[in-house]
């Protein structure tokens, strides 16, 4: 689909799904549809506790199968409340994988947890990546309309410690919705002028939620407009930007 939509590149989030495991099957589907990959995501989410063993394998071997990959970054959430000694080290373990690799790995902005309007810390040291001693910073949209985190705001303080972005929008009701870019409250438009303005040569990857899809071709015709949508304002030429 990202082929035939003409998007330049993916994001590779590893998964249960073997195939996501092994550089040999990647890199045949990559040439295979002309597809590079530009980014690998650490199986570090909660539903992905099981792959890859301890937290730091996935991390680890997430960046060997980057560097096998030729993908510039991997990235990773802050670890679990529960994760101690992993969160403990993290920040120093992530630079010791850094330099034994050559592969940067860049800390996603998380989100507070909340139940019965009561918020749950679940991540250490925090979900917030910006304060904290991390060299590398993605930026998820959603994430930060769910923190109630101006992103435009957020991304200047970044300055180069910003090398992936991940592109959506939310509301901020609390949900982490992954809604369109531009569907949402956060300063997308913006941010994504900023971006283009400034000295940045990461990705931007789409990453949106097409579970509303309400007929046949819908999910395609979602994806094709954010690819609009990033391309339209991440030009280097103001006219050709957009409102």
């Amino acid at each position: 689909m990202a082929e035939d939509l003409g998007y330049d590149g993916v994001e590779i989030m590893v998964t249960q799904n073997r195939w996501t495991h092994h550089p040999s099957k990647l890199d045949e589907l990559s040439q295979r549809h002309s597809m590079p990959i530009h980014a690998i995501h650490a199986p570090t989410l909660l539903f992905t506790q099981q792959v890859w063993g301890s937290a730091w394998s996935k991390v680890a071997r997430s960046a060997d199968l980057a560097r096998e990959l030729g993908a510039e970054v991997v990235v990773v959430h802050p670890p679990f409340r529960w994760q101690g000694s992993y969160a403990r080290d993290f920040a120093t373990g992530i630079r010791d994988i850094m330099e034994a690799t050559g592969v940067t790995i860049a800390v996603e902005n998380m989100y507070p947890w909340r139940v019965r309007g009561q918020e749950i810390v679940m991540y250490l040291p925090h979900h917030d990546p910006i304060p904290q001693d991390y060299d590398h910073i993605t930026w998820d949209f959603s994430h930060a309309a769910t923190s109630k985190i101006d992103s435009l705001a957020a991304i200047k303080l970044l300055g180069s410690r910003l090398k992936h972005v991940h592109l959506t929008d939310g509301s901020g009701s609390g949900a982490d919705e992954h809604r369109l870019p531009g569907h949402g409250h956060q300063r997308v438009v913006e941010s994504l002028h900023h971006i283009a303005a400034s000295d940045y040569d990461g990705a931007v990857c789409v990453e949106v939620s097409t579970r509303g899809k309400q007929y046949p071709g819908h999910r395609e015709e979602m994806l094709a407009e954010s690819l609009e949508f990033a391309r339209r304002h991440l030009s280097r030429d103001p006219e050709h930007q957009g409102a």
